[in-house]
């Protein structure tokens, strides 16, 4: 078996020299884990990556790519000139892996912490989807690599305590604990008891010596029996293991390996030491194939096996195998809103709360999650029609994440990854400063989890400018101006006006399955838009309300609770003769995506325009233009009840008539 991780760290250690680029000593360090997981425990379908009873794999450390890719090359899954590409333009080997299920790829990593997050985020929806449909078409485990970095990051506290309290025991994670990272020893940093702290959590920790074979079977043995507790598999590892300097001295150890090729003569003499050839590198050796061969062939018999059974199952739980096919399928849910009726002049999270009040009844693959918010970011209105997920009841459908905005969310884009879970979080708007980060990998892996973000703005009121977001929604827009790799939206943003725009806000959420959707819901009630509105238009992004004008000498523009200020506003200045257009833009994003034509339909480029915003005023900038001024806030507010906030920061109707007709003086 050492003779396939001594490949896997040729071929690592090449990937990092010829790219002259990467993180060499981790990879060869973690090498014995993965080899002897990918080669005897590891169950996928070497016809089928894409099937849903697989094991899977989520790698933390995305720097520790080249092992990866090395491993899976191994699987057939690269090819050895793809190998050779390592962190080249267009190379499906770049420097930190990005998802790709059908090469074995389950997670984008890179940012430490949030890979091992998704995978127990997965971990859940592997318990979530049992409950459902039984453990016939779900037996399979979840494993995760974390290093050092990983342990140390902020959100591995908030991921060990919740897989502790829910007995994850499908869950299965290997710490290669090499004790070095990238610019200090470990020690320099860190002396805490990690076995401690994991058992403290409820885990079942394993002490191994992660270089060593036989060790590390006996830990995947145990792990796998594991019937109660997520498992820590504690490995000590050598960081550069089999690496040797210029002088034929041993080069392991070292921080110098972690993220340097090993170079010249050190590189040529690692080379050979490991077995290989240093002129000729990237080669696979003949026992090696053979061993995966080996595996290939037990796997299509474990597989075939495992198929047969869900075919029986399918055949006896008709109902089940059409729901998980449904599931599984990527496709929007089916929801029915015909006689969805909300109530007026409410909070726009009050009319979120009667949304995913439809979706927990209509949606039975649904997961909501609040950080420890439910009551008030209002996804109590889920929690209602269902309840909390626990150790020993995944019949629920509602995630209890605590005070821990980051890793729910990487939990809930974990769930999605998994598959056959449609995911929702949610936190105030000011907190999803917490979130950016999972926010930024679920636009890259093209997630479509829903992030719900309730008290939008100042209105908060006495909270004060701790709670208060201001420059939030114009940071979640330029996201929005980001495409993903296939052209699209990386993020959809909307920030509705009123409680009926806030339930296309949620139809559109629910029909958007390729890109992650923003949901900004306010906390204090809005009076309605004008009668007759077409609320449809909000699909849009931006449209014209109703009441306005068809000749109009200034256009007033808006999202969310400014919308109806505008409307108060238009009021007063017509009783002075002027017309107004009032234009709701809920997504600027999906405005621009709209045909030129439509958008100097809304917002005609001569026209003179004033934008009204609870954030910064570049929020809005880019529609009005140069022919006109946007009112908003530069400031981080101030605690007060939120009408007295609106009259001493000028949102009233009063200002909109003062600003306006300042602007039509020019």
């Amino acid at each position: 078996m050492n003779r396939a991780a001594d490949n896997i760290r040729i071929l690592a250690a090449s990937m990092v020299e010829k790219a002259n680029s990467g993180h060499p000593g981790g990879a060869m360090g973690g090498s014995d884990f993965i080899n002897v997981l990918f080669a005897e425990y590891m169950v996928y379908d070497p016809e089928d990556p894409t099937w849903g009873g697989r094991d899977r794999f989520f790698l933390d450390p995305g720097h520790m790519s080249p092992m990866l890719y090395s491993a899976l090359a191994m699987q057939g899954k690269f090819t050895l000139d793809e190998l050779q590409q390592f962190r080249q333009w267009g190379s499906p080997t770049p420097g930190h892996p990005e998802r790709d299920v059908q090469r074995g790829i389950e997670n984008t990593s890179g940012p430490l912490g949030q890979g091992h997050t998704f995978a127990a985020g997965a971990a859940v929806a592997e318990k979530f989807l049992a409950a459902r449909l039984g453990h016939t078409v779900m037996q399979h485990k979840i494993y995760a690599y974390i290093s050092d970095g990983g342990i140390e990051e902020e959100i591995s506290q908030g991921t060990g305590r919740l897989a502790g309290i829910l007995g994850l025991n499908n869950l299965i994670m290997f710490y290669d604990s090499n004790d070095i990272q990238l610019s200090t020893e470990c020690k320099v940093v860190m002396q805490e008891d990690t076995e401690a702290k994991y058992k403290a959590w409820g885990w079942n920790v394993i002490k191994i010596d992660g270089n060593d074979v036989d060790q590390i079977r006996q830990a995947l043995d145990a792990a796998n029996a594991e019937k109660h507790r997520p498992t820590l598999i504690i490995g000590k590892t050598i960081m550069g293991k089999g690496a040797l300097k210029a002088d034929g001295s041993s080069y392991e150890h070292t921080i110098k390996t972690h993220g340097a090729p090993l170079g010249g003569e050190a590189y040529r003499n690692t080379i050979v030491h490991l077995g290989g050839n240093p002129d000729d590198p990237f080669v696979i050796f003949d026992d090696v194939k053979e061993l995966y061969a080996n595996r290939r062939n037990e796997l299509k018999a474990i597989v075939a096996d495992r198929r047969k059974a869900e075919a029986e199952w399918a055949k006896a739980n008709p109902e089940k195998a059409q729901l998980m096919q449904t599931w599984f399928s990527g496709n929007a849910p089916k929801v029915d809103w015909s006689t969805f009726v909300q109530k007026p002049d409410i909070a726009t999270r009050a009319a979120s709360a009667a949304c995913l009040g439809v979706l927990a009844e209509q949606v039975p693959n649904m997961v909501c999650s609040s950080a420890d918010l439910s009551n008030s970011d209002k996804t109590d209105g889920f929690l209602k029609k269902t309840h909390d997920l626990s150790k020993d009841d995944f019949t629920g459908a509602f995630f209890e994440a605590g005070v821990s905005e980051l890793t729910m969310a990487c939990m809930c884009i974990g769930m999605y990854l998994h598959g056959g879970v449609i995911p929702a979080c949610a936190t105030f708007f000011v907190f999803s400063d917490y979130m950016k980060p999972a926010v930024r990998l679920a636009a890259l892996m093209e997630v479509p989890i829903k992030f719900i973000w309730t008290h939008d703005a100042f209105r908060v009121g006495e909270d004060g400018p701790t709670h208060e977001p201001v420059e939030q929604e114009a940071q979640i827009r330029l996201m929005e101006k980001l495409r993903n790799h296939h052209g699209n939206d990386s993020v959809r943003v909307f920030r509705p006006a009123d409680a009926n725009e806030a339930t296309v806000a949620w139809q559109m959420a629910m029909e958007n399955m390729s890109t992650p959707t923003a949901l900004i819901f306010s906390r204090q009630g809005i009076k309605n838009l004008p009668e007759g509105n077409d609320y449809q238009q909000a699909r849009k992004g931006a449209y014209v309300v109703a009441g306005s004008d068809a000749d109009f000498d200034v256009i007033l523009l808006a999202s969310g609770s400014e919308v109806s200020t505008l409307v108060a506003g238009a009021e007063l200045l017509r009783q002075d003769g002027l017309k107004v257009r009032i234009v709701s833009v809920p997504s600027e994003g999906l405005f621009r995506r709209q045909s030129a034509e439509y958008q100097e339909e809304v917002l005609p480029a001569a026209a003179k325009k004033f934008g009204l915003t609870a954030g910064l005023p570049v929020t809005l900038e880019g529609l009005v233009g140069a022919n006109g001024t946007v009112y908003g806030l530069n400031s981080f507010g101030f605690s007060a009840p939120y009408k007295v906030l609106d009259e001493k920061l000028g949102f009233t109707a009063q200002n909109v008539y003062n600003q306006v007709k300042q602007l039509l003086k020019h």
